[in-house]
């Protein structure tokens, strides 16, 4: 086997992994080598929408997606352009990688707002924050965060080869009872398994299974076909919670799904960010700190928490973690098996993009 030449600082993020044997972890920062992406001043973009050529990534890099194909990790990240009332249209980039920390960039996005069904939720926020699972057959799913400036929606879009993207639109479209198409939803994170270095969509109990939300709570949704998803609800229509804040910690403010939910021999892992608040959550953080923590819900039924990280495993502490766009963020996304390792992405201050890593086991 390759070793990897690792020039990173061996901190281990959380002594708590010890007293908890399900989780994931632990995480080193590649501190030598991060950030691993940084935004770029010579790519140009025709947006068909705008109608001119933009600098596409020049302003921001984050929150990525990652997928393992052909032998190299493929990086589905998010970059922002400067132009706009928004100061910033999102669109999706492609980059790859034989080491895990050294990219090459595709020059053009490969999913972006255009003149179709979409840019009504699309233009001019723009598409955020991807998600990617694969399919038996060899399909890739997206799900995304579409943003018109007023609400956001969360989508789907497919691909055979992470180049080519077929919009599937709103996942809630067909969920009347709780809003549809005004439903504000965000982090769709599908349950999958682990195959080699595959992370296929898996269902169980007959249906497929996706963690979303950015509230106080975390909610779930079923679908049968990856495309429509129904959001699992109480006696009285309103959305079923599978998870809830914990006044005093650093995850009171907000739960959101990071990478894809994997089912491991224990249950259900979902690598999950949470936003602190300084006052009735963790003292010690600075307020809206995003830092990362991780659930387990049972195998059989995926709405059963049984467990959480008594704490965080990831917080901002390097300067570009703590001072960007958005100040104190780690937020992790996306999380492939490559080559022995855990390779864990994730936007630093909304604006770069990191990694760290754990041994494969």
């Amino acid at each position: 086997m390759k070793l990897f030449p690792f020039l990173f600082c061996a901190l281990f993020l959380s002594t708590s992994l010890t007293a908890q044997s399900w989780l994931i972890g632990p995480f080193s920062k590649h501190n030598s080598a991060n950030p691993v992406l940084t935004p770029l001043t010579t790519t140009t973009f025709d947006c068909p929408v705008r109608g001119e050529t933009v600098k596409w990534e020049i302003k921001d890099v984050f929150n990525p997606a990652a997928v393992v194909r052909k032998g190299k990790i493929y990086l589905i990240y998010r970059a922002e352009d400067e132009v706009g009332k928004y100061n910033g249209t999102s669109r999706i980039g492609l980059a790859t990688s034989t080491d895990g920390l050294h990219f090459k960039r595709m020059p053009k996005p490969v999913l972006y707002p255009d003149n179709d069904f979409m840019r009504k939720y699309e233009w001019e926020g723009g598409i955020e924050d991807p998600r990617v699972v694969e399919t038996v057959e060899g399909q890739y799913v997206m799900t995304y965060t579409a943003y018109d400036g007023d609400k956001a929606r969360l989508c789907v879009a497919m691909s055979p080869d992470l180049e080519h993207w077929t919009k599937y639109g709103l996942v809630f479209n067909n969920f009347t009872r709780g809003g549809g198409e005004d439903l504000w939803s965000k982090s769709g994170s599908i349950v999958c398994r682990r195959v080699g270095g595959r992370l296929i969509a898996t269902k169980i109990s007959d249906k497929y299974w996706m963690y979303w939300g950015d509230k106080q709570q975390l909610f779930i949704a079923t679908s049968d076909d990856l495309i429509n998803w129904y959001p699992l609800t109480k006696g009285d229509k309103s959305l079923k919670a599978v998870a809830e804040y914990r006044p005093g910690n650093f995850d009171y403010r907000v739960l959101e799904p990071g990478p894809p939910a994997i089912i491991t021999s224990r249950g259900i892992v979902l690598i999950y960010n949470g936003m602190n608040d300084a006052k009735d959550g963790d003292i010690n953080l600075p307020d809206g700190t995003y830092a990362a923590g991780q659930f387990l819900f049972s195998r059989d039924a995926p709405d059963r928490l049984t467990d959480r990280s008594k704490s965080y495993f990831m917080k901002p502490d390097q300067p570009y973690e703590i001072t960007g766009q958005v100040n104190n963020v780690t937020f992790v996304e996306s999380m492939v098996p490559y080559r022995g390792r855990w390779w864990l992405y994730y936007g630093t201050a909304d604006s770069k993009i990191a990694v760290a890593s754990a041994p494969l086991r």
